[in-house]
């Protein structure tokens, strides 16, 4: 319902902004680190075999080493060991070979380079300032290679990610696959870290300042065709031919053939004006700070260490002091509590695509789904593209003509965008079968469904009248998901006839973009069941978390309170304006009453009412809903009336105001003018919304907390700087936040009262995350 509708609330870790990132240079130097004193950090070379990460070095009859990566894990990744074994294989096979002229470094891995560094090493190091030296290992190892006088060619397919690009960055040229695999990219300020392997410095002379920090303040994927055009990457060709044309570019390099630029193109006359001159220089990095400022607001540190080693790289002179300036940044940032908190979203994000139900009774290949509306076309399309055949059915041809609407017009989007191609635009489209009620054969086509997913209205007599029209028809092994965001999926199972095989399955709108997924069983549903579902959604491309079948399962569930007190807060003489404000400045895209017009009045009075009658109890008192019913019976439904809290130009969607109308009628509900600050609103709003999600943990509503952090900065918004909300309270400390809520309940009332999981974990000092 409530985050059913929520849009541009995915996770917004790239283009980061934060306050400048205090210097800590002279703290770092006096903490007497050596490369001495971090032998114990790295393995012992005897303990590392070379066999472990990379193949047997070949020499061809022209002189061309080909060093073939091959790590333990199913990616190549940069670790600790894998640095020392590069290192011993280096030593060992080229660095003292007068007959190696050149140097080609491929994966032996299909569609992998090299995927990035291994981020367990930087969580394991309790103190990060010891990243300093160990950064300035590998680069003397970069350095070593480049002493050594040859030609050096890194050889991409699949992806060249991290510290994988920064390793080719210290390559002479760069051959990569046309794959749609292949892809370039320095994403480290999404784990609130920057390029730490001499990126921020190789980068910007190969490609220009402007298209460095793109890349690096955004974390953004580049494709070969781009690649090429901006002079990162010096060939495409085919992936069959990627060997030996690399081969063919180190020997004609060897042989002074092909001689190489840096950068490898001449500057725009307007690109040389922004880059080289002080006025330019000076509009340019302005532009580039109002950008991260709008996107970010000012949470992030890692977006100004990034610009710092930049600039601190255009001066010239010693590079190597810029890359001292850069891995001092680095063990800065890795020593945040933000940097820990976007590095624990991501790994749940990779722990929850593993789960323990089991194996599917057979594999999924056909999908069905049951309306063509916005949340059913969205399914289908993220469900096409990924290959599955997509039976997507709707009562009306007037319907399903919409849905293929809706989808052809996303992935028009794309194609547009050189965001994908025309055979897979193609073959996307052919991957869909639309069918009606007046499809003489939808009947034969939902009898080869291995998985339905109805998104049909939520109302549970409908629901019961699909189920038993598609049971019908459907083969006996089908699974069957309800996309619901409120009626409880063990009413909605008592509608069929096979409810072992029946779950809910709750997308968040707009689907294409939205990254969660609730997967909820009921007490009857089978735990092959739940594996087709999480596989599927896995698939599908989304983070998926299980939840307890109750009342708004988990992301509604937590979101209920939060409403209440907005309404709360506004009777309390808290303004619009100062509700949105606050709520954005703690961290959240966007504030509350912004987030109610863009999902509808209708839908969040919806949610309110829903669960306040729900069993939530004393939880869900304290504010005054029918603000919102009243708006309701006005028409104020919020954007999609172009009038809500706030009023909405229709020539220019991105104006809007809050008319005297609107703050007259928001007046009435006031009863009283508690003199609110920013910090109380944000006490009173986030308390509630957090209570909540520890409640949820109390009454394994969710399984762990790292299913609570993942849901609520996926599904909402929630500040994701702070790693969730169980890490946040871990951060700020429970003791001390529960002493917080303690207060607020005896002002305002029980509504406050901390849980019994947080009161436990405050008594015996406890965090969530170890």
């Amino acid at each position: 319902m409530l985050t059913s509708s929520i849009r541009s609330l995915t996770l917004r870790t790239t283009s980061l902004r934060s306050t400048q990132v205090a210097s800590s240079a002279s703290r770092l130097a006096n903490n007497g680190i050596t490369p001495r004193s971090f032998s114990s950090v790295l393995p012992k070379m005897e303990d590392v075999k070379v066999e472990d990460y990379f193949k047997p070095v070949e020499v061809t009859d022209s002189g061309v080493a080909i060093v073939r990566l091959d790590g333990p894990k199913a990616m190549n990744t940069i670790s600790f060991a894998m640095s020392a074994a590069a290192k011993k294989m280096w030593n060992e096979n080229i660095a003292d070979r007068s007959d190696v002229k050149a140097v080609v470094f491929i994966s032996a891995k299909k569609d992998n380079f090299i995927a990035g560094a291994d981020i367990q090493d930087i969580k394991n190091m309790e103190d990060k300032s010891q990243m300093i030296p160990v950064i300035e290992d590998g680069l003397n190892f970069f350095k070593s290679m480049k002493a050594k006088g040859v030609p050096m060619v890194s050889a991409i397919n699949g992806p060249a990610m991290g510290g994988g690009l920064e390793w080719a960055l210290w390559c002479d040229y760069r051959v990569a696959s046309d794959s749609p695999k292949t892809k370039m990219s320095l994403p480290e300020v999404k784990l609130g870290l920057l390029p730490g392997f001499g990126g921020t410095q190789n980068l910007f002379p190969l490609v220009g300042v402007q298209k460095a920090m793109d890349m690096m303040l955004t974390g953004k994927e580049i494709r070969p065709a781009q690649a090429k055009k901006m002079g990162l990457i010096d060939l495409v060709v085919s992936p069959h031919g990627l060997e030996s044309s690399a081969i063919r570019a180190a020997e004609e390099l060897a042989s002074g053939k092909i001689k190489v630029t840096v950068p490898r193109k001449k500057k725009s006359w307007m690109n040389w004006a922004i880059e080289e001159t002080p006025p330019g220089q000076s509009k340019m990095w302005e532009t580039i700070d109002k950008m991260i400022m709008k996107n970010t607001n000012g949470k992030y540190p890692a977006p100004y260490a990034i610009i710092e080693c930049v600039k601190e790289g255009l001066k010239g002179g010693d590079k190597d002091a810029a890359f001292k300036f850069e891995r001092e940044k680095f063990a800065e940032l890795a020593a945040t509590s933000e940097s820990a908190g976007l590095i624990g979203i991501f790994d749940g994000m990779t722990s929850l695509k593993k789960h323990s139900f089991g194996e599917p009774a057979r594999p999924t290949k056909n999908v069905a789904v049951l309306g063509a509306g916005l949340m059913g076309a969205g399914i289908a399309q993220i469900s096409a593209e990924k290959g599955y055949r997509v039976l997507l059915k709707d009562k009306t041809d007037e319907g399903i003509a919409n849905g293929e609407k809706y989808i052809n017009g996303n992935w028009d989007k794309k194609l547009k965008r050189k965001r994908m191609t025309m055979h897979k635009h193609n073959q996307n489209t052919a991957n869909i079968v639309p069918l009606s009620d007046n499809s003489p054969a939808w009947k034969q086509h939902l009898a080869q469904a291995d998985l339905v997913i109805e998104a049909v209205f939520e109302d549970i007599n409908l629901k019961h009248s699909v189920i038993k029209e598609m049971e019908e028809v459907l083969p006996e092994h089908c699974v069957f998901a309800t996309n619901t965001s409120a009626i409880p999926i063990e009413d909605i199972a008592k509608g069929s006839k096979r409810p072992d095989q029946l779950i809910g399955m709750h997308y968040f709108s707009p689907v294409p973009q939205m990254p969660l997924l609730e997967i909820i069983p009921h007490a009857g549903t089978s735990s092959q069941t739940i594996a087709t579902a999480y596989n599927v959604g896995v698939k599908q491309g989304k983070t998926c978390i299980t939840v307890k079948d109750v009342p708004g399962f988990y992301v509604n569930r937590c979101l209920g309170p939060f409403l209440v007190e907005v309404s709360a807060l506004a009777r309390d003489g808290a303004s619009l304006e100062l509700l949105d404000k606050s709520m954005t400045n703690f961290g959240m895209p966007v504030g509350p009453v912004t987030l109610a017009d863009e999902v509808g009045i209708d839908v969040s009075n919806k949610v309110a009412n829903f669960l306040s009658n729900a069993d939530l109890g004393v939880r869900m008192t304290g504010g005054d809903i029918s603000l919102m019913g009243d708006m309701v019976e006005k028409g104020w439904l919020g954007r999609k009336t172009n009038q809500g809290f706030y009023t909405y130009d229709p020539k220019n969607p991105k104006k809007k105001t809050i008319s005297a109308e609107v703050k007259e009628y928001a007046k009435q509900f006031q009863t009283r003018d508690l003199g609110l600050t920013e910090l109380d609103v944000q006490n009173r709003i986030v308390s509630r919304f957090i209570n909540e999600a520890v409640m949820c943990l109390q009454d394994e509503i969710i399984t762990d907390p790292v299913q609570g952090d993942i849901g609520l900065i996926f599904g909402t918004g929630f500040a994701p700087f702070t790693g969730g909300p169980f890490r946040y309270l871990d951060n700020y400390g429970i003791d001390k936040y529960v002493a917080m809520m303690n207060g607020l309940a005896e002002e305002h009332g029980p509504q406050f009262e901390p849980c019994q999981l947080l009161k436990d974990y405050a008594a015996k000092g406890k965090k969530f995350h170890n």
